[in-house]
């Protein structure tokens, strides 16, 4: 009786032994996950710019690569024909710190001038990011935030 208790007890230790590897591997291999993602706009005002202030929350046990950032108007063709990884390659870089274990908190600012907002849509606009993890890993939010320029 005592060998049948052995065994069986060995058998359950492999069992989970295999399925927590198994859960540490696949836990390994998450894209980045985006949080608490806002956007600020800041319209000129006289003689002094505006600004667009964005900041996500980058969380990925592998670590965080890049964070790409790019503001389009609602209107525009990518609300039509859904905005791409491909899309995002020449977007521009968000600062990223570390914040707590395996996340980043991202930020990305750019100003505002008087003539780039008298020629640009008004209306909605959305704030699109792609994280990229150290492993490759990616993940694209087209709509992370919003924010209205009058």
């Amino acid at each position: 009786m005592s060998r049948r208790i052995a065994l069986c007890v060995t058998a359950g230790v492999v069992v989970l032994g295999g399925a927590g590897a198994f859960a540490l591997a696949y836990a390994g291999e998450q894209p980045p996950s985006l949080a608490h993602s806002t956007a600020t706009y800041k319209a000129p005002d006289g003689d002094r710019d505006g600004s667009l202030t964005f900041g996500t929350d980058v969380k990925v046990s592998s670590g965080v690569k890049s964070v790409k950032v790019l503001a389009w108007p609602q209107d525009s063709s990518f609300a039509k024909d859904k905005l791409t990884v491909k899309d995002m390659a020449s977007a521009e870089q968000a600062v990223c710190k570390p914040s707590v274990k395996d996340t980043v908190h991202c930020t990305y600012t750019t100003k505002a001038t008087t003539s780039e907002t008298k020629s640009s849509p008004r209306g909605v606009w959305h704030v699109a990011v792609l994280a990229t993890a150290k492993d490759g890993t990616q993940t694209l939010n087209t709509k992370a935030a919003d924010f209205i320029v009058k």
